[in-house]
């Protein structure tokens, strides 16, 4: 892998080093990359590939050198300059879909890493009860379909949706599973209900 990964950042860098066409085709190719896989950046899509092996990666350069230098624990100094250029791009200050969707996707890898299924595991060993443990697997598949569509009609980012704030007096709020919160210190209180607008392709 050390191998690998060196020639694929000789590459990135011989063609990124002059404002040519070769750099102007490298950059559209991250483009491409980055909306395939719903992240607003390069770091980001390292990030992201965490959560994915090698082999759902490497349908793009791109996202094989991300693949690589994640697994590899490497990282570049151009890649937060890529981020600048790409600021005119992507939404650069909102939550990226892929970020938004993170916690749900390591839930479920994390459950798949240990031989567990939609259908062989007991939902309540992590602490789900069987409506949300179904719809953790379902909505994983939905958001993948939806989400280019949602992007086609203009909501760049999870923080473009119309949604509903729950006063802390309602009782209309929802508590997420341990398994699935940001960070160990939340209570999983969610008191934002995300509003889905209808738009073509979904």
């Amino acid at each position: 892998m050390a191998v690998l990964t060196q020639e694929l950042l000789l590459h990135a860098e011989r063609c990124m080093r002059h404002e040519d066409v070769s750099k102007k085709i490298m950059l559209a190719g991250l483009n491409c990359t980055l909306d395939e896989w719903l992240c607003d950046s390069f770091v980001e899509l390292i990030e992201e590939m965490e959560l994915w092996k090698w082999d759902d990666a490497t349908g793009h350069f791109w996202s094989r050198l991300a693949k690589a230098l994640q697994q590899s624990n490497i990282s570049v100094t151009w890649a937060e300059q890529l981020d600048s250029r790409l600021a005119s791009v992507h939404t650069t200050g909102n939550l990226s879909w892929a970020a938004a969707t993170r916690s749900i996707k390591e839930c479920k890898m994390r459950i798949e890493r240990i031989g567990g299924s939609r259908l062989d595991t007991d939902s309540e060993v992590w602490g789900f009860d069987q409506a949300t443990w179904e719809l953790m697997w379902a909505g994983e598949v939905a958001m993948r379909k939806s989400i280019p569509a949602l992007r086609q009609a203009g909501y760049e980012s999870i923080s473009d949706l119309p949604r509903i704030q729950k006063s802390y007096r309602e009782k209309a709020l929802v508590v997420i599973p341990p398994a699935m919160r940001i960070c160990a210190t939340s209570n999983g209180e969610q008191r934002v209900q995300v509003l889905i607008p209808v738009v073509q392709g979904l």
